[in-house]
């Protein structure tokens, strides 16, 4: 079984060494361990300094393209190269590396498709209290949205199944944390997540300058990701409200109208129907985005047919290649 563990970097010159040395050279149920940094545009000679402590693999983004970007990089680059099971690990150090083994160990015993290492970040005391109670209320409303429990939604340190990997798509441009695990519940697959420790990170975070602004992404994130599985449930709802609202002003032009002064009140009536239309609208967009969202799903399961396909005939034409060395 081979393990691929990607490092999405950008500008950690001064971490990746740490980062590189806490991963383990061998690990349970693991035949080959390989390492990929992802280099997203570094400006510090990063991926030279990677190459330089000797890792396996470096796929370098010629501009920043952000992190969802170098995560997909990553999936895209470790499914190349064979991976059984991917490790996705930050480059600032925060994520201890003795860890993985707990990680990965879900996925090797059959239990699971994706882990994710749980920080615990509202127990953290090192984090201010309103970042602790931003935190819980996150993970309730990401919960509520997903239909399950998701402990640390937004943690980094996770490793996915070669089949998971596979299966996973980003979309969205800011980050993959919630997108993939929403991806994930939705397609049914096990998901664990492992209680781990972290490392104190001086630095500032390069993917969002303050709490708001981290708060504001994340909620549109996940607004995407929901309305990208559930258009039709969003939209219903939505036409449902202005149609509550617009059928009252109707009903008060009715029945000014029975009782003799409707002639005064049709801007009521000329709102309500207004409302009724855009509501009729609305619906028509959800049915639409329905099935542009069913048709997505149908496109991303072609993908991953031929992907097996692409595979088997590989396997084949290597079973035929290993047969005729042998005489047989």
């Amino acid at each position: 079984m081979k393990l691929i563990i990607q490092i999405p970097c950008l500008n950690e010159t001064d971490t990746v060494h740490l980062v590189l040395s806490a991963i383990p050279a061998e690990l349970p149920g693991v035949d080959a361990i390989e390492i990929l940094v992802v280099d997203d545009g570094s400006t510090d000679g990063t991926a030279a300094t990677a190459l330089g402590l000797g890792v396996d693999h470096v796929v370098r983004h010629r501009r920043n393209r952000g992190l969802a970007a170098a995560f997909a990089t990553g999936l895209e680059t470790a499914l190349e190269l064979g991976a059984d099971i991917i490790v996705n690990t930050d480059g600032d150090h925060q994520y201890p590396g003795h860890y993985i083994a707990d990680l990965i160990e879900p996925i090797t015993a059959g239990r699971a498709d994706v882990v994710v290492g749980d920080r615990r970040p509202q127990q953290d005391q090192r984090n201010s209290w309103t970042k602790r109670l931003l935190y819980r209320i996150g993970r309730k409303v990401i919960g509520k949205m997903a239909g399950c429990d998701l402990p640390d939604p937004v943690s980094g340190f996770r490793a996915y199944s070669r089949d998971a990997a596979r299966r996973t798509h980003i979309v969205t441009g800011y980050s993959y944390t919630i997108e993939s695990l929403m991806q994930a519940v939705h397609r049914g697959m096990a998901i664990e997540f492992v209680p781990i420790e972290t490392n104190s990170v001086a630095r500032p975070s390069r993917l969002f300058r303050n709490m708001p602004q981290f708060v504001f992404r994340s909620a549109v994130t996940l607004l995407r990701v929901f309305f990208m599985y559930h258009p039709l449930h969003v939209l219903v709802g939505l036409s449902t409200l202005i149609a509550a609202v617009g059928i009252l002003p109707v009903i008060r032009f009715l029945v000014l109208y029975v009782l003799g002064s409707g002639s005064g009140h049709l801007q009521s009536l000329v709102l309500g129907v207004a409302l009724l239309v855009i509501s009729a609208l609305v619906l028509v967009a959800g049915l639409l985005a329905d099935l542009m969202a069913h048709n997505r799903r149908l496109l991303e399961q072609s993908l991953e047919s031929t992907d097996d396909d692409r595979r088997t005939t590989e396997f084949d034409v290597g079973k035929l290649s290993m047969r005729k060395q042998a005489g047989i």
